[in-house]
């Protein structure tokens, strides 16, 4: 097989496979070029010409894989042993509250990701449970949250479900 036969079968398929994941023109076009460069360089280990396309894609894969651990390199580490202050959360009301009530088990995957700053893979590990599991605690107890909000504080919420407009808090006016 060729590189040019490559290029004709897969480039617009492979281009879109790498522009989903990075979500960036730029560094679509800059993985997409690596990508051929290593297809061409190593065509010759290619055994069978009918593995071409998971040949192809696995490369592209290791390609954006390189380019977000290359990213990564320029994010300030996150210290997971410093304190959040939950000053920064006082504006909205009943934000204690409403954590406080929420179950254990949808509270505490609350407080180690978003309080903590932990990763979701490690709370995973931490809890003894699935990342799946993580994940499905994290959007109910989101959902308590937003009908918690919207009960007391009668906050609404934008097309993307985040909460907008001021406070009208039964509790607050009360206290």
């Amino acid at each position: 097989m060729e590189t040019q036969k490559i290029w004709d079968n897969f480039n617009d398929e492979l281009y879109f496979f790498i522009l989903k994941k990075v979500k960036n023109k730029d560094a679509a076009n800059d993985i997409f070029q690596n990508t051929f460069l290593k297809i061409h360089k190593n065509l010759s280990k290619l055994e069978k010409e009918e593995k071409a396309k998971a040949w192809i894609f696995q490369i592209a894969r290791n390609e954006t894989i390189n380019y977000f651990n290359k990213e990564s390199i320029y994010v300030e580490k996150l210290n997971i042993n410093k304190k959040i202050p939950l000053e920064k959360y006082q504006y909205i009301c009943c934000f204690d509250k409403f954590i406080n009530d929420l179950p254990k088990i949808y509270r505490q995957v609350i407080e180690l990701i978003y309080i903590k700053g932990l990763k979701q893979k490690d709370v995973a590990k931490e809890l003894g449970i699935s990342l799946e599991n993580v994940k499905v605690r994290i959007r109910r107890a989101k959902d308590i949250l937003k009908k918690k909000f919207n009960e007391c504080c009668k906050y609404e919420f934008d097309k993307n479900g985040k909460l907008i407009g001021e406070s009208n808090c039964s509790i607050c006016k009360t206290e």
